[in-house]
């Protein structure tokens, strides 16, 4: 695990790099003990890149982070598991690790993600509540991020339903973030799953989000959307959910509400209705 553990811990290597270096590896601890002519005979690997692995070895670092995750009964899954979602590996970049907490079965489970703005109307607060409880008691596990607003709301309801929801964090798995939410994280941990591709300890860094998105799709049938402003992180999981060919449903909204700009605009561009559960269900077969 340990190796795994440094490759994850890699900041400055994308995970487009990381998976071309374990194509010509196999395995990170070959990376780890590479020489920099080895490293640099491969096609894209630069210096830089190279600097970046082999001044990033801290072995006492990588044994903290290995106690904490044994302690707290953190998975480790790596791209090459069996646990790792297939629909997930199948995106233009997956992530090499990921770390989960909770029931490891959703991940092997029909799964839509729900989606929405962080300052939500009375109506999309009940739109997520609503569909989320529904939609988790006809058999889909809920995904979202656990951000303010629907994200929270939807999160909410699927605990008011089975209990069956993944949250896809922008920090490291032990960090929760918002912290308002801490008591959501330890209710998820109930029935649910916790998920994040970043070591422990990673703060919620502002360019973290929309790199997660993809994940909130990527493991997911279909995104369902249900309030949106034009330019927002929303927006960029429907973009990643398209580039995934992913299923994209939308709540219409109040064409006066500034929420519901975003969703009313995927709607003149395609993206299938939702006014009941149903729809969902039934195109999803």
């Amino acid at each position: 695990m340990r190796y795994w553990l440094w490759l994850a811990s890699l900041e400055n290597i994308g995970c487009i790099t990381k998976k071309k270096l374990l194509e010509k590896f196999k395995n990170p601890e070959k990376i780890f003990f590479a020489s920099k002519k080895d490293l640099l005979s491969i096609d894209g690997i630069t210096n830089k890149i190279v600097d970046e692995i082999k001044n990033n070895k801290d072995e006492l670092l990588l044994k903290k982070y290995e106690v904490y995750i044994k302690k707290n009964k953190i998975a480790v899954i790596n791209i090459f598991d069996d646990e790792y979602p297939e629909t997930l590996k199948n995106i233009y970049d997956p992530p090499i690790t990921l770390f989960a907490k909770g029931n490891l079965d959703l991940l092997k489970k029909n799964s839509i993600a729900m989606v929405g703005c962080r300052e939500p109307s009375e109506y999309g607060i009940n739109v997520a509540k609503n569909m989320a409880k529904e939609l988790s008691e006809n058999g889909l596990v809920i995904v979202s991020g656990m951000a303010r607003g629907i994200d929270t709301f939807s999160h909410i309801g699927a605990i008011n339903g089975t209990g069956e929801t993944i949250s896809v964090l922008g920090s490291g798995i032990d960090i929760v973030y918002p912290k308002e939410n801490i008591n959501l994280y330890r209710k998820i941990l109930e029935k649910g799953l916790i998920l994040s591709e970043y070591i422990v300890g990673t703060k919620p860094y502002a360019f973290n989000f929309p790199q997660r998105n993809r994940i909130i799709s990527g493991i997911s049938k279909g995104v369902l959307v249900v309030e949106a402003q034009m330019q927002s992180g929303t927006m960029i999981t429907t973009d990643f959910a398209l580039s995934q060919g992913k299923e994209l449903y939308v709540i219409p909204g109040n064409i006066y509400s500034k929420t519901s700009k975003g969703t009313n605009e995927l709607i003149k561009q395609g993206a299938k209705v939702v006014t009941d559960v149903q729809d969902i269900l039934e195109d999803l077969n």
